[in-house]
């Protein structure tokens, strides 16, 4: 149809791997949909794009250069380090993000690792199958102590709308509650909440849970000197973005004992390496970046992408991360 806007989705398989159509963003333009995009063919498929659509792909300024038609780009996803949003901006190029659509779901994974690495039950659910309780004298028998939850202190370093929330079930389980937050919220939510220096949350802190963004300050914060103020007994969650961590210390004080476990859903470079430091580390669980992948949450993105570019096409665009470089 004449006129209608070019919109190109770079990689858009894990947003809609089958149950998640494109109906509604494919009625505001002529979208041309790639399940993946290497490297070496972003500039080529992008070439005739006034809008893009990305989760993963990298827009560096180079790229953005290389893209005269390019006007609008929408990730697909809350977090937006893999454009060059000051770039974009300078070039007129107006980058939108995805709030607050996986919140619920990125919760609910934090609690299950949580629980898994206080109560094992993979491990115990393996050892029911292999006979052990079949063979038991016991009616009961465990193969690790067990922790329970209640009565620990949860340390959350970010308090956005997600750590608001990883507080809220948290005290649900009767943890009480430290935070710490470059700026502390003048609303904190209904939970009570001490807000505390990083060092203090990481030495006083049962279970850490990152929950805040990466920037160009803040990689490999979580280093060597970090864990070993933690106590041995506690636990590291990083639902976040990988880059957050130091893998190979984080490794090291797993393997050390200088923490007593981790629950990753987020590594440094995904998919994972061979020679992650991570896989044979000790008490280090995974889950394979999924936190924000229930059909529920999915289902959200793609109602809140459709609106952003809806938005932009009336000339009143929302979400926008970058409003304060463009011209």
């Amino acid at each position: 149809m004449p006129g209608r806007s070019n919109i190109v989705i770079l990689d858009g398989y894990t947003i809609n791997p089958g149950d998640n159509p494109w109906d509604s963003l494919e009625s505001l333009g002529s979208c041309t949909i790639h399940d993946r995009t290497p490297s070496e063919l972003k500039l080529e498929r992008s070439s005739d794009a006034e809008i893009i659509l990305l989760s993963k792909v990298k827009l560096d300024e180079a790229a953005l250069e290389a893209l005269p038609k390019l006007k609008y780009i929408s990730m697909l996803a809350t977090g937006f380090n893999n454009v060059d949003v000051a770039a974009a901006g300078r070039r007129g190029i107006t980058v939108s993000n995805i709030p607050a659509y996986s919140t619920e779901s990125v919760v609910q994974t934090t609690f299950a690792l949580l629980l898994e690495l206080a109560m094992h039950v993979g491990l115990h659910d393996a050892s029911v199958k292999a006979g052990d309780w079949i063979s038991c004298p016991d009616h009961a028998y465990w193969k690790t102590p067990l922790l329970e939850l209640d009565g620990l202190t949860l340390g959350i370093v970010g308090y956005g709308t997600i750590g608001q929330a990883v507080a809220r079930v948290g005290a649900a389980f009767g943890m009480k509650i430290i935070a710490y937050a470059p700026r502390i919220p003048q609303n904190s939510g209904s939970t009570p909440v001490r807000f505390v220096p990083l060092d203090e949350l990481f030495a006083s802190a049962d279970a850490i849970s990152l929950n805040c963004p990466q920037t160009a300050d803040n990689g490999g914060f979580v280093n060597a000197r970090l864990l070993g103020l933690m106590k041995p007994s506690a636990f590291l969650l990083n639902l976040a973005r990988g880059g957050l961590v130091n893998e190979a210390d984080l490794a090291d004080a797993l393997n050390s004992g200088t923490i007593a476990g981790a629950g990753l859903d987020v590594i440094a470079h995904e998919p994972m390496l061979a020679d992650n430091p991570l896989l044979t580390a000790s008490n280090c669980i995974f889950t394979p970046h999924i936190a924000w992948a229930s059909l529920a949450a999915r289902k959200r993105l793609m109602a809140i992408v459709t609106a952003n570019v809806a938005a932009y096409l009336a000339g009143a665009p929302i979400n926008v991360v970058n409003g304060q470089y463009l011209k």
